[in-house]
This record gives structure tokens, C-alpha cells and sequence, in this order.
């Protein structure tokens, strides 16, 4: 039993049902900000959206589909991931001056990252079907210059907001919404192991809240 947990084919089956449920949910999130227009929505969605690329790609991974510049787009998407959900959950505190100087901050350290993703010598992210491998120096820290700064807004956003309106459906959701960015940031620490866990944990956290 323990070789069927460790085997290809129960890594395509996760990673498909997580597509799954994650497609669906990017789709209700999509519609529900047409329709209210909320910003934290437009944020959590487009973030979203990434996140159903990224886990695409770990479909594509899981049956030894890879090429260097798919390893790029994953790696950034996994970092759009977390500043789109953080911009979102920024929202919810409702300043304009915060709001400003998150953006800039996500521009600058994007532009950063993209350098380095181009800039360096990045060979096979795959270890035996899965997103596992030690990343180049200069890929780690501009990864983390963007996802440790949003991870860390994420949680105090979190806790502000929940002592303010003691919503348990919003806890849902921004847990989720963390959960979901933790995912990207424990593979960029190389801690690859709990990636798919947390992965579908946010999702049925984040289904609970918006459903």
C-alpha cells in the first residue's frame, strides 16, 4: 500500500483531482467577482487562475512532461500565486496607500525574479515524476523576495480581519487563500514533500468558504 502512495500513478490521480477542483472553483470565483465587482475577489480569482496553470503543469509533470522553459512558468506562476492572493487579502483592509506600495513592491520583485529565472542555469525541477529539486541560488531568493513578504501579509491581513468581523466563512477563505500560497512558497524552501497536500487542503478550505 505504501509503494501505491509513492507511485506514478497515484501522484496523476491527486494532482488531476485537485485540477479539478480547483478549475471549478477558479470559475465560481471568476463569475461571483463579474458580478459584484469586488476587488478582493478580482485579486483571489486572477490568483487562482495561476494556481490552476501551476497545478496543469504538475499534471503535465506527473507523466515526465518537461522542458526548461515550463520550468520557468512554473516557478513564476507558484510566485504570482501568492502576491495575486496577498493583493486580495490587501484589499480587505481597504488602504489605498498600502494597496500602492504592495503593487510596487510586486512589480519590482516579479521583474527581479523573471531576471533570475532567465539569467540562470536551471536544469530538471523533476525528481521521479514530482516537483523536486535544489533551485539555483539566485532563483531561491528572488522566489522568496516575493512569496515571504506576501505569506507573512497574508497571516497578519488574516488575523485582522477576522478579529474585526468574526466571519468563519472569511476565516475559511483566507486560511485557504494561505494555505494555497504556502503550498508555492514550502517548494521554494524545498520542503516539496507537503506541496500537494497543501495544495488540496486550501481547496476544500476554500470551497467551504465561497460555497
Amino acid at each position: 500500500m505504501s509503494n501505491f502512495f509513492a507511485s506514478q500513478i497515484f501522484v496523476e490521480i491527486s494532482v488531476a483531482i485537485i485540477l479539478i477542483l480547483s478549475l471549478g472553483l477558479t470559475l465560481i470565483m471568476s463569475k461571483r467577482y463579474f458580478k459584484s465587482k469586488s476587488k478582493p475577489l478580482l485579486f483571489w480569482s486572477s490568483g487562482m487562475w495561476f494556481f490552476t496553470f501551476g497545478v496543469l503543469l504538475e499534471l503535465l509533470f506527473s507523466f515526465n512532461y518537461y522542458f526548461r522553459s515550463i520550468g520557468d512558468l512554473y516557478l513564476l506562476s507558484v510566485s504570482l500565486i501568492v502576491e495575486l492572493l496577498a493583493m486580495g487579502s490587501v484589499q480587505l483592509y481597504n488602504s489605498k496607500k498600502l494597496t500602492n506600495y504592495y503593487a510596487g513592491f510586486m512589480v519590482l520583485s516579479t521583474i527581479i525574479l523573471i531576471y533570475s529565472l532567465i539569467s540562470s542555469n536551471m536544469g530538471n525541477i523533476l525528481d521521479h515524476y514530482i516537483v523536486y529539486s535544489v533551485l539555483p541560488l539566485s532563483v531561491v531568493l528572488a522566489s522568496s523576495l516575493v512569496t515571504f513578504p506576501a505569506a507573512i501579509l497574508l497571516i497578519l491581513i488574516a488575523a485582522i480581519s477576522y478579529k474585526k468581523k468574526r466571519n468563519y466563512k472569511m476565516l475559511s477563505i483566507i486560511i485557504g487563500v494561505i494555505i494555497v500560497a504556502m503550498a508555492g512558497t514550502l517548494y521554494i524552501v524545498e520542503i516539496p514533500v507537503f506541496l500537494y497536500y497543501s495544495e488540496f487542503i486550501g481547496i476544500l478550505l476554500l470551497w467551504y468558504g465561497f460555497i
